[in-house]
C-alpha cells in the first residue's frame, strides 16, 4: 500500500504548480545569494550611507505598486512573471559584464543592481499571487501551495547564504550577479513551460471601469480595510517591515563588523540559521489546515520576530568564543516567527477577497512594505551617527514586538 501524500507537498501533485515551485526555488537561492552579498559589499563600498540603497529599493517598489498596477494588470499573470524574470536577467547580466570590464563595483552599478531587483519584484508578485488559486484549482490546498511557494524565500535563506559561505573565497564578488541572473532564467524556463500548457492565462478584471493611475492601490487598500485582520496586518506593514529590514540589511552588518572575528562568512551563517528556522516553521505551519482564528498565531508571530530582534544587541556583551552560536541561535528565534503569520495573511487574501482584488491588494501590501523600509533606511544612517548600534538594534526589535503586542491585545480572539 502506497503512503499517502503529505498535505505539504500535495499541490506538487499539479505539473504547472510544480514547474513554478521549481523555477521559483532556483530563482529565491540566486537571489537570497545576491542579496546578502550585495548587502555586505555595499556597507563596505558605502558604510551606514548603505541604508540609502534600501531606500532606493523601497522607493522603487512603492512606485511601481502605487503607479504601475494599471499598466500591470492589463497583462495576463503569467506574462507579467515571465517579463520581470527576463528583465531582471538582462539587467544583472549587463550590470556583470559592465563590473568586469571596470574591474570594481560602484555605487552607480549597486543602484542599478537593486531598482531592477525591486522592479521585478513589484510585478512579480502581484501576479503570482492572483495566478496561484487558478493554478492549485483545489481551495483546501492553499494553504499548502502558499506554504511551498513561501517557503521558496525561507528555504533560499538557508541555501543561499550557506552557498555564500562556502563561495566567498573562491568566487569572485561579480559572479553573484551571474549566479543570480541565470536563477531567474531558469525561473523564465519554467514559466514557459506553464504558458504553453495552461490554455486560459488571463488577468483577472475586478470591473470594466478605467482606474486613474493610483485607482488600483485605492481599491486594494478598500479591500484589506473590508477585512478586520487584513485591514490591521496592512496599518501595522510599514514600521514592521521597516523594522526588520534596517536590523536584517543595515544594522547586522554594522554590529558584526564591529566585533572582532566576525566577517561576510558569519554574516552569512547567521542569515542561514534564519533561513533554517523559517523553513522548519514553514514546513510545519504548511502541513496544518489554516486555523480558524489565526489571530493569535500572527499576532505571536510579530512579538516572536521582535524579541529575537532584540536579542541581537547583546552579542557585543556576549564572550567572544560563545558569540557565533549565540548570534545563531538569537536569529533561530527570529527566524520562527515569520511563516505562523505569512500564511494565513496571504489565505485570507486569496479566499476573503474577490479574485481581482487579489493583485490590487497585494501592492497595497508591497507599497506598505516599501514604506517602512524607505522611512527606516532613509532615518538609520543618520541615527546611526549619533546613536549606538545595539541602540538602534534594540529599537526596532521592541517596535516589532509593539505591534504584535497591539495586534493581540485588539485581535486576538479574531
Amino acid at each position: 500500500m502506497s503512503r499517502p501524500v503529505p498535505r505539504l507537498l500535495r499541490p506538487l501533485g499539479v505539473r504547472p504548480v510544480a514547474w513554478l515551485w521549481g523555477g521559483l526555488s532556483l530563482s529565491a537561492v540566486g537571489d537570497q545569494l545576491f542579496a546578502v552579498a550585495l548587502g555586505w559589499i555595499a556597507v563596505d563600498v558605502l558604510g551606514p550611507r548603505a541604508g540609502y540603497l534600501g531606500a532606493l529599493q523601497a522607493t522603487t517598489v512603492l512606485a511601481v505598486a502605487l503607479l504601475a498596477g494599471q499598466g500591470v494588470d492589463r497583462l495576463a499573470p503569467l506574462r507579467a512573471m515571465l517579463a520581470a524574470d527576463l528583465g531582471r536577467a538582462g539587467v544583472l547580466l549587463g550590470l556583470m559584464a559592465w563590473w568586469m570590464a571596470t574591474g570594481s563595483p560602484s555605487a552607480a552599478g549597486l543602484a542599478l543592481a537593486v531598482v531592477s531587483l525591486a522592479v521585478g519584484q513589484a510585478v512579480f508578485q502581484p501576479a503570482l499571487q492572483a495566478v496561484l488559486p487558478r493554478l492549485v484549482g483545489d481551495r483546501a490546498l492553499l494553504p499548502a501551495a502558499n506554504a511551498l511557494f513561501d517557503g521558496t524565500d525561507r528555504s533560499a535563506r538557508l541555501l543561499g547564504p550557506g552557498l555564500l559561505a562556502l563561495l566567498a573565497g573562491v568566487l569572485p564578488a561579480v559572479h553573484f550577479l551571474t549566479l543570480d541572473a541565470l536563477s531567474f532564467l531558469a525561473s523564465a524556463g519554467a514559466i514557459l513551460l506553464i504558458r504553453a500548457r495552461v490554455a486560459e492565462d488571463q488577468a483577472p478584471r475586478a470591473s470594466g471601469v478605467r482606474e486613474g493611475a493610483f485607482g488600483g492601490i485605492r481599491r486594494g487598500i478598500r479591500a484589506l480595510r473590508g477585512h478586520r485582520l487584513l485591514g490591521y496586518v496592512l496599518a501595522s506593514a510599514a514600521p514592521l517591515n521597516g523594522s526588520w529590514f534596517a536590523v536584517f540589511f543595515l544594522l547586522l552588518p554594522l554590529l558584526l563588523q564591529a566585533l572582532p572575528g566576525m566577517g561576510i562568512a558569519e554574516y552569512g551563517l547567521l542569515i542561514a540559521a534564519y533561513g533554517a528556522a523559517n523553513l522548519a516553521s514553514n514546513i510545519v505551519c504548511g502541513s496544518l489546515e489554516m486555523p480558524a482564528r489565526p489571530a493569535g498565531r500572527m499576532f505571536g508571530s510579530s512579538m516572536l520576530v521582535g524579541a529575537g530582534m532584540a536579542g541581537f544587541a547583546l552579542l557585543g556583551a556576549v564572550p567572544e568564543a560563545w558569540r557565533l552560536p549565540a548570534m545563531l541561535a538569537v536569529a533561530a528565534i527570529s527566524g520562527t516567527a515569520g511563516p505562523l503569520k505569512d500564511i494565513p495573511v496571504a489565505v485570507l487574501r486569496q479566499t476573503a477577497l474577490t479574485p481581482g482584488d487579489i493583485p490590487a491588494a497585494t501592492r497595497a501590501m508591497l507599497a506598505a512594505n516599501s514604506t517602512g523600509v524607505l522611512v527606516a533606511m532613509l532615518a538609520m544612517p543618520g541615527l546611526a551617527a549619533v546613536l549606538p548600534v545595539e541602540a538602534l538594534v534594540l529599537g526596532c526589535g521592541a517596535v516589532a514586538f509593539g505591534v504584535g503586542a497591539e495586534g493581540w491585545v485588539r485581535l486576538g480572539r479574531g
